[in-house]
């Protein structure tokens, strides 16, 4: 009995503690089951680019009109908003845009460029509402290349970050990806940088929930009244007759 009881003591109040982390645990669950990845993603409103076509001549051609001098360890040719450009990434220092048409220098993309940008990946009329530099990333924006441009657009929350030195779309988001997002950093427990999910706060919460559930099955018999039921078939086995 002083097992059983000192169980059901720990099982009523640990329960008790852990009644919001295990609802976080659950709720958030469920929601990331229901909720599909790709409208998370915004991929359900992300524009077709296709791609410019360009021989082996003409590329050739083009790169002829970069500086002189101009060099680097990786030059990539890519489509932007519908012409080619050379993206050019250096041993050191920041990645340098070209446009292969005229040989002109469109790195650091100003805002109207990125505001141009963000409307042609996204599908729809939307326009721009806002166009905001970006130097310190938030939270939502982790791990993007930095300096870049947020451009908002009214409507569902809907943000698209634009490199400032390539000029490539990083990062989509909306409200649905913010509220995923926050339902993350509850599901794991890191309330900083919504990536961790390895840290001491969910170990010693998962260390208690399963504590919860372990003096839950010791306490299982006992509520089901299987002692109980053992006890009366003792004693009818011990009465004489």
């Amino acid at each position: 009995m002083r097992v059983t009881s000192l169980a059901a003591t720990i099982h009523k109040w640990l329960a008790l503690v852990m009644a919001v982390p295990i609802l976080f645990w659950f709720a958030s669950g469920l929601f990331f089951a229901l909720a599909p990845m790709e409208k998370v993603r915004s991929e359900h409103v992300r524009a077709a680019q296709p791609p410019v076509e360009l021989s082996v001549r003409e590329i050739a051609a083009a790169l002829q009109m970069l500086p002189e001098g101009e060099s680097g360890k990786r030059i990539e040719i890519r489509s932007l908003l519908g012409r080619a450009v050379a993206l050019v990434e250096p041993g050191a220092g920041r990645p340098r845009l070209y446009d292969l048409g005229d040989g002109r220098l469109l790195s650091p993309i100003p805002a109207a460029l990125a505001a141009e940008i963000a409307e042609a990946d996204h599908a729809g009329d939307a326009r721009a509402a806002r166009v905001i530099a970006i130097t310190e990333p938030p939270v939502e924006y982790r791990g993007g290349p930095l300096p870049a441009w947020r451009v908002d657009f009214d409507g569902e929350g809907r943000s698209i970050y634009v490199a400032q030195d390539t000029g490539a779309v990083v990062s989509r988001r909306s409200t649905l990806w913010r509220v995923y997002d926050f339902l993350w950093a509850l599901h794991i427990l890191d309330f900083s940088g919504h990536e961790d999910y390895g840290t001491p706060l969910l170990a010693i919460a998962t260390a208690l929930a399963l504590l919860v559930l372990v003096t839950g099955i010791i306490l299982f018999p006992v509520r089901l009244g299987l002692a109980a039921w053992l006890r009366r078939r003792r004693r009818r086995r011990a009465q004489p007759g």
